[in-house]
């Protein structure tokens, strides 16, 4: 097997910019001082992005991943993220045993 010197150089390009965006994300990140709303607006990102990816599986697979993508819901307004996944996972277990 041969690799194509041009897709080889268009992989490591790809995974180049690729990690020039993470690392430049967390450089940023790192210089901003957040207060007030922008802060609030920052906290409440990884719950939004959480609601967005369950989103379409708890619309269209039935009522036990609806019923706990409205639970994770509710959980993203007390808990971490963390905290959130666990509750979403547990009750989509819990009523896909029940029903």
């Amino acid at each position: 097997m041969s690799v194509d010197p041009a897709t080889l150089l268009a992989i490591l390009m790809m995974a180049a910019v690729t990690y020039f965006t993470r690392v430049a994300g967390f450089l940023l990140a790192s210089r901003l001082t957040l207060k007030g709303r922008a802060k609030a607006a920052f906290d409440a990102i990884p719950p939004a992005v959480l609601f967005a990816l369950i989103a379409p599986t708890a619309l269209t697979h039935g009522w036990p991943e609806t019923l706990a993508a409205v639970a994770a819901g509710l959980a993203a307004t007390r808990l971490p993220l963390l905290g959130v996944i666990a509750v979403g996972v547990a009750t989509v277990i819990l009523l896909r045993a029940i029903m």
